[in-house]
């Protein structure tokens, strides 16, 4: 008989940043209800501890830990705790992002750019770079990436972030290049339009949702749930053989003008 997929994550230990909202919720909601223990990181402490309790209330396991991934003595500290506490880590989901501009490219200022590559791109490397030693020394790993179809194609008003998460593709694919040889996988998830906090610019904006709707074959933005099963596979052994690529899932934003 074929061996099965096995999404089960009982023993391992996810880090996910963002965590404390949206995305980065559903997505440790998800892990520990697989079995996996999870430290929950953002810069508010207080909104963590609510994800938390959620979490344990529903019988797993959860570290929260406040951590801005922009600082790197923050980011050193927060691997530090995590490892103490459950002995390395096996998951990383990079997923905390910023977008302090919304406008035309060309009106963005210096301190824009600095700030949304700084977390959005150089946050991920640094996450990345404090959590390798450990999954190297436990035989493996998975680094997720959460990038966005904004990485793919420009999105109205969104020009710097657009380039951020494209850059975020780039270093997930080169992760996962070097990487390889030690049996961890690199992956980036692309959300298209995903009903959260961080984009209430547009879906509480009349004119640009009905703009971006049209865009949607499926007529609507997901919620952060839809994200979470291929955040499951990703970081389970089901995905032992796929590495740099990129998971579109977007309700076929990304094809719909073909369509």
């Amino acid at each position: 008989m074929s061996k099965q997929p096995d999404f089960d994550l009982t023993g391992k230990v996810a880090l996910i940043t963002g965590a404390s909202r949206g995305i980065g919720q559903a997505i440790a909601e998800a892990y520990a209800a697989a079995g996996a223990k999870v430290v929950l990181a953002s810069r508010k402490q207080a909104a963590l501890d609510e994800v938390a309790e959620i979490i344990r209330g529903n019988g797993g396991e959860a570290l929260p830990i406040a951590a801005h991934t922009g600082d790197d003595a923050a980011v050193n500290e927060l691997v530090a705790k995590a490892t103490e506490a459950f002995g390395g880590i096996d998951i990383v989901v990079n997923n905390a992002a910023t977008n302090p501009h919304f406008g035309p490219v060309l009106t963005a200022e210096e301190g824009h750019w600095d700030k949304i590559l700084d977390v959005n791109v150089k946050g991920y490397f640094r996450v990345a770079k404090g959590c390798v030693p450990s999954m190297k020394a436990r035989g493996g790993g998975k680094i997720i990436n959460i990038a966005s179809i904004a990485g793919l194609a420009p999105q109205p008003g969104m020009g710097v972030y657009c380039v951020s998460k494209a850059a975020v593709l780039m270093l997930t694919e080169v992760l996962a290049a070097e990487l390889a040889a030690n049996n961890i996988q690199v992956n980036a998830i692309a959300p298209g339009f995903i009903k959260t906090k961080f984009s209430a610019a547009i879906w509480s904006n009349p004119q640009l949702n009905e703009m971006v709707m049209k865009q949607i074959p499926q007529g609507r933005m997901a919620e952060p749930e839809e994200l979470t099963g291929m955040a499951l596979y990703l970081a389970s052994d089901a995905s032992s053989f796929t590495t740099g690529a990129t998971m579109l899932i977007d309700g076929g934003q990304f094809i719909g003008n073909a369509l």
